[in-house]
């Protein structure tokens, strides 16, 4: 059944542009400390299908998820919590480069480094459409886990095919090889209701030619309830107008705390659709190109132009990238 639409455009990647934040979601808004996080859910995939599938020319023409006629949610009520936990850090493995300034309200990324490498597109099947958002690799025992948006695995009930992550993408190439997914994975908030407060999502790919993902790229750090109000820089590969998704782009700037409907961090950012699910880093060094994931690419309002937010990474992020990487 078709949804109504709201002011809230799900930006970036798979519902940008359009639209919205949920209502179940919103109206459990928010991560608590006082209970273990749920634990989050999964979906195999078949890598070798998606490998082999991902030609260039299906890359070229693949669309931000944002502009496929996806159907929208109204927002109802919302429940302010706060989000707590213990602050955890991992750190990154890897880095070198040469920086750009802050702050940044999107701008082709040209400081090199570390996240020229761990950071890429994901491609990937949506109810039979091809499409695309951003991703990026992270430090992880398993050396093969991808950090992205929840609606980047998985929307409006169904788990997309042929997932695929393109390290280092850049006008149609893939430097660093295809990485196809064995098994996507979400929040169970998101995976129950499409809650945007949890829109985290992850996946762990296929070692290629004999190497893991950060074996072979390197892979960046995280960070955890690490608080609100921080120095952060947002990448990913916005393909909707006025951007093709062919580079990397960035913001940065001082975030501020989502006071509409949700508990997500919000930036000055003109990235749109394709860019769900790319990398927010804290304490990134702008030398190195490494830094501490502490968000991704989310959504925006259609009201509020040229703001994006991005999850708070809680304890239910954290338990979900402690699966991941234990796969």
């Amino acid at each position: 059944m078709r949804r109504t639409r709201s002011g809230i455009r799900t930006a970036l990647g798979a519902l940008a542009g359009t639209t919205a934040l949920l209502a179940s979601a919103l109206a459990t808004a928010g991560p608590a400390s006082a209970e273990p996080a749920p634990s989050p859910v999964s979906s195999v995939q078949r890598p070798a299908q998606a490998k082999e599938f991902w030609t260039a020319e299906r890359m070229r023409s693949a669309q931000p998820l944002d502009l496929l006629d996806v159907g929208k949610r109204a927002v109802d009520e919302v429940r302010e919590a706060v989000p707590g936990g213990e602050e955890l850090t991992v750190p990154p493995s890897v880095g070198k480069g040469i920086g750009n300034a802050l702050p940044e309200t999107g701008g082709s990324w040209t400081g090199g480094g570390e996240v020229v490498k761990t950071s890429g597109r994901v491609f990937f099947e949506y109810q039979g459409k091809q499409a695309s958002c951003s991703g990026n690799a992270v430090t992880s025992d398993n050396a093969s886990t991808v950090i992205t948006a929840g609606h980047c695995v998985k929307m409006e009930g169904s788990w997309h095919k042929n997932w695929v992550f393109v390290p280092g993408y850049h006008d149609g190439q893939a430097p660093h090889g295809k990485w196809p997914a064995t098994k996507t994975l979400t929040t169970p908030q998101w995976e129950a209701s499409e809650d945007m407060n949890y829109d985290v999502g992850a996946a762990v790919v296929q070692p290629q030619d004999g190497k893991r993902l950060t074996e072979a790229v390197g892979g960046q750090g995280l960070a955890f309830n690490s608080g609100y109000g921080q120095d952060m820089y947002a990448f990913g590969f916005p393909a909707a107008d006025p951007y093709d998704g062919e580079k990397l782009t960035y913001c940065s700037g001082t975030t501020f705390r989502d006071v509409l409907l949700t508990q997500d961090h919000a930036m000055s950012c003109d990235m749109t659709g394709g860019s769900s699910g790319g990398p927010w880093f804290t304490k990134f060094d702008e030398s190195t190109g490494k830094g501490l994931q502490s968000s991704v690419n989310s959504f925006g309002y259609v009201f509020l132009p040229d703001t994006m937010f991005g999850p708070y990474f809680g304890d239910d992020a954290k338990a979900l990238y402690e699966k991941a990487q234990s796969a």
